[in-house]
């Protein structure tokens, strides 16, 4: 009743003795009594032996004694292994809890209680025995239906890999056949607020104005006045002509960021090995992550056992810490007779216990460098391989015979230093924040609002800054890759030139989201449907092949996620290479004219839309 708690199982002390024993109690039975039946049997007290403490066989101390000095329990009771521990063995009989057919007990002090006293004792330990029993089905799901999750995984690989084939004939179908919908449904909007304004025209009371009604908490009231659907009209018509201007004004923008999405697609048909790249940059960061959290547990343990004062009944120095060596002599066990030295966690007073917070943050910062590090190794890899593409005269016969593996060498050999300073500002960006939401944590419990209002202000002004130095970063690895140039002039270029296209990165970054959005929900969508259909057996065909499962919902969950990182993965790649042949066709507007001298190198489709030939090559 005292050590039935989850903070047992998870490993921190209890006030009473703890022993490990061969084999739980199997039945009721008090000190007292296995005492008492010593003259006629010493069967009881030899049994009742292996639940003391090892090596007590003292048959001459009296009871009272034993249970004083906590050499013994007072009372065994029926108990099952839980968690490397004994807990009462419950179970119901005619609705009525019961412990080794029971209802209550003898607790060996000379008191009866009953069981529903165990009951609340271990009730938080039976959610943990819940909790075991849920993960072990969880457990039995996986293993029967592994296998079926990998096949939905492939289908969700095959899936995404179609979808970025098809983009290279899709993509203007799909974004235009968007924007008319958009302008469909404003327009039936328009016409459904005409609609309601004129039925309300005739009637009573619509005519009130939205000034004299004032604020209503039930805000159906304002649907009966005409003011509200002419507000609705107006707003919409407003917005539907934004959209058609916009539409007037960057319809050819738009059809260049169609023609760069294209080339895209056609850009990964001949560099097929791109889409695995991110694989090798998942495994280095999870080599990033194995080491912070190795270097983190070492340091957390480096610290030493810390000792403190455990009592069953009130006590002045519980809590307090204490040395086992010296506990016995003490005057703590004068005053507190019962009281114990047991450990209670790893600690110190030592400087370097004080400081061992600054070391767990600089772990991180080392962490947040590498992490970058890797995953801009991973971004001038790719940017450098599609940037060759670009480049090439005659597409594919120019590039390079393994893009990958060349970009990737000339990444390792000439630009780890410019990958490390942009992962270094990055990483400085992010243990600032860190460190905010630390001091945020620390002054939870202050009232001073100015305090808390200027950590907001500053954690918005830092999430702010790491976004912008995330699309820096990328773009300046892209020339990078392109140029060979140092990070600073890499970014300050890549910044200029997106500056001076403004226009044109906000039309291609909006129908890129656009497009990544409609695939991840297609293939996502298809494959979660189609696992719940297999899992639930609701297909006729395949009702006999879907495991048994004790809840379908594990396996239809981890395919989901699943086809949602793999999207991703599919879909990083491909916004990596839309935004290398952007920059590429960018840079290759203004370095080149079209003469022999400098002719263009975009592809023929780019060239058509543009009005841009070259004089005296032929167009790849």
């Amino acid at each position: 009743m005292k050590c039935a708690s989850p903070l047992v199982l998870l490993e921190f002390q209890c006030p009473t003795t703890q022993i490990c024993v061969e084999k739980c109690p199997e039945r009721y039975l008090t000190y007292l009594q296995a005492y008492e039946s010593r003259l006629v049997s010493i069967a009881d007290l030899h049994y009742y032996w292996q639940f003391c403490v090892p090596g007590f066989s003292d048959m001459q101390k009296s009871v009272p004694e034993v249970l004083r000095d906590g050499v013994c329990p007072a009372v065994l009771t029926p108990s099952k292994p839980l968690s490397r521990r004994c807990l009462p063995a419950f179970r119901t009989q005619k609705g009525v809890v019961v412990v080794g057919n029971k209802t209550s007990f003898d607790d060996g002090r000379g008191s009866k209680h009953n069981v529903t006293d165990l009951l609340e004792g271990a009730k938080k330990a039976n959610v943990v025995l819940e909790a075991r029993q849920l993960a072990m089905k969880v457990f039995e799901d996986f293993t029967v239906s592994w296998y079926w999750i990998i096949i939905g995984l492939v289908i969700a690989m095959v899936v995404s890999l179609i979808f970025i084939v098809l983009l290279r004939f899709l993509a203007g179908i799909m974004v235009w056949v968007m924007i008319v919908l958009v302008i469909l449904v404003l327009g039936y909007g328009i016409f459904q607020c005409y609609i309601e304004y004129a039925r309300l025209r005739g009637e009573a009371g619509s005519d009130v104005s939205l000034k004299d009604l004032g604020f209503q908490t039930d805000l159906r009231v304002y649907l009966h006045l005409k003011q509200t659907w002419l507000a609705f009209m107006i707003i919409l018509c407003i917005v539907e002509v934004i959209i058609i201007l916009l539409l007037i004004f960057l319809r050819k923008r738009i059809l260049i960021a169609i023609a760069l999405i294209k080339e895209a697609s056609r850009a990964i048909g001949h560099i097929m090995m791109s889409l695995l790249f991110p694989l090798v940059t998942f495994f280095l960061v999870c080599l990033c992550i194995a080491y912070w959290a190795s270097t983190a547990v070492f340091l957390s343990t480096s610290n030493e056992a810390v000792y403190k004062v455990f009592n069953e009944t009130a006590c002045d120095y519980a809590g307090n810490t204490c040395k086992p060596e010296t506990f016995n002599t003490s005057n703590v066990t004068k005053v507190c007779p019962d009281a114990r030295c047991l450990f209670a966690f790893y600690g110190g007073e030592t400087t370097y216990h004080k400081y061992l917070i600054i070391f767990q943050f600089y772990n991180v910062f080392m962490f947040f460098w590498l992490a970058n590090f890797t995953i801009a190794l991973g971004q001038v890899t790719l940017a450098g391989a599609f940037a060759s593409y670009y480049w090439a005269f005659k597409k594919p016969d120019d590039m390079p015979a393994f893009p990958i593996f060349s970009s990737f060498g000339r990444a390792l050999r000439y630009h780890t230093g410019s990958l490390a300073f942009g992962s270094l500002i990055l990483a400085i960006v992010q243990i600032i924040r860190v460190l905010l939401e630390y001091l945020d944590h620390r002054l939870k419990a202050a009232e001073n609002r100015f305090a808390k209002f200027l950590l907001t202000c500053l954690k918005c002004c830092f999430w702010c800054l790491e976004k912008f130095i995330k699309f820096l970063n990328r773009n300046a690895y892209i020339m990078i890759a392109v140029y060979g140039t140092n990070f600073c002039t890499s970014a300050r270029n890549a910044f200029f030139l997106l500056m001076r296209n403004i226009i044109r990165v906000a039309v291609l970054d909006k129908v890129t989201d656009f497009l990544f959005f409609l695939g991840k929900l297609l293939i996502v969508g298809s494959v979660g449907i189609l696992a719940f259909f297999f899992f639930t057996q609701k297909i006729k065909l395949v009702q006999d092949v879907a495991p048994p499962l004790n809840y379908y919902w594990v396996p239809i969950l981890t395919v989901i996620v699943g086809s949602y990182l793999i999207a991703h993965g599919f879909f990083s790649v491909y916004g990596m290479c839309v935004d290398t042949l952007f920059l590429c066709f960018l840079e290759d507007l203004e370095r080149n004219d079209g003469s022999t001298e400098k002719p263009y190198y975009m592809s023929a489709d780019l060239k058509e839309l543009m009005k841009k030939t070259n004089k005296g090559h032929s167009d790849a």
